[in-house]
């Protein structure tokens, strides 16, 4: 089976093709290709499996087009620009996030029979006054370009798979937490940088108080949710291809707690605090308290603690000297 993943340079793009080519197979059928597609050169993983790239611009329709042909088995969607930048640059995040998606589903729709498409979406879907927990049936009502672009792309992966077209199935991520390699422009990439620059001997600067709370998941169980979230058969579904994935409720306070916890209070202690408004309005509008009864039903594994994410942080993406330094 050939299997196609978009946004395969980013941090989880690269964690699920690492995944992927370990095992070989997905849900029971081996991998015969693992094509991965980004506006930049992926990174090929270790593995039996055989990998090709493709850089390219999803909003692009010709370069998708191009990506998924005929041959093409199962299609991880999950380029896209981050919050911050959509909420930033209007009409780049409408092209990529909106248009890319829709370029995706109608390449898939070309194919000879329906596949499996998984869309990652987000949390940033929900917004306004709604009562907490959000639990699964309430509306989305979205307060930026980035939640509505997502919020629009799973009603387009539930059209497609209602008229037959594909299988499609769009998970709401929570925040992931640690993201390895450099800020980008999320809103919340601070969340990220508070633990993974103190444990690289670096200084950072948390824009947001320490009352702020987070629901977050690790890369570990959203690698392991997009597979499983793959596997699961349609009728798993039902008429409602969206899913708000679980997670857990920390706070910014109890972030710091977990990493002096792990790695002491030199590490803790290289986190400053300045507020920054511009994300503190942004922030401020999020939600962080999820009921996600309807994944749990299905088999989707919720992260235990804070403690467990920071030191899966130092065993998988840290710096062997970074780790030395931690005694």
């Amino acid at each position: 089976m050939r299997v196609v993943i978009t946004g395969a340079a980013g941090f989880v793009g690269r964690k699920l093709a690492s995944a992927l080519a370990k095992a070989g197979r997905l849900d029971g059928a081996k991998i015969t290709e693992l094509a991965l597609f980004d506006v930049v050169e992926p990174p090929k993983p270790e593995g039996a499996v055989r990998i090709t790239t493709q850089v390219g611009n999803i909003a692009a329709r010709p370069d998708v087009d191009a990506l998924i042909g005929s041959g093409t088995g199962a299609v991880f969607h999950l380029a896209a620009i981050v919050s911050g930048q959509a909420e930033a640059e209007f009409d780049t995040g409408m092209a990529i996030n909106l248009d890319g998606t829709r370029w995706v589903l109608e390449a898939c729709r070309k194919l000879p029979k329906p596949i499996k498409v998984v869309f990652t979406s987000s949390v940033a879907v929900y917004g306004g006054d709604i009562p907490t927990p959000i639990k699964d049936d309430i509306n989305l009502l979205p307060q930026t370009s980035y939640g509505t672009q997502k919020a629009i792309g799973e009603l387009l992966v539930n059209d497609f798979s209602r008229k037959g077209f594909l299988d499609g199935r769009s998970l709401r991520l929570p925040t992931v937490v640690v993201r390895a390699g450099k800020p980008n422009r999320a809103a919340s990439t601070w969340a990220s940088s508070i633990i993974r620059e103190p444990l690289q001997q670096a200084e950072t600067v948390c824009p947001v108080s320490k009352s702020v709370r987070m629901w977050c998941a690790s890369p570990r169980t959203v690698v392991q949710s997009l597979i499983h979230a793959y596997e699961l058969p349609a009728k798993a579904y039902g008429d409602n291809r969206g899913l708000m994935l679980p997670g857990f409720v920390v706070s910014v306070a109890e972030m710091m707690e977990s990493l002096r916890r792990v790695a002491g209070r030199k590490v803790a202690a290289r986190v400053k605090f300045k507020k920054d408004p511009v994300i503190a309005a942004i922030v401020d509008r999020w939600h962080a308290d999820f009921a996600p009864k309807r994944a749990l039903k299905m088999g989707f594994k919720q992260d235990k603690s804070m403690d467990d994410i920071v030191r899966w942080f130092i065993e998988d993406d840290l710096a062997p000297e970074h780790r030395a330094a931690l005694g």
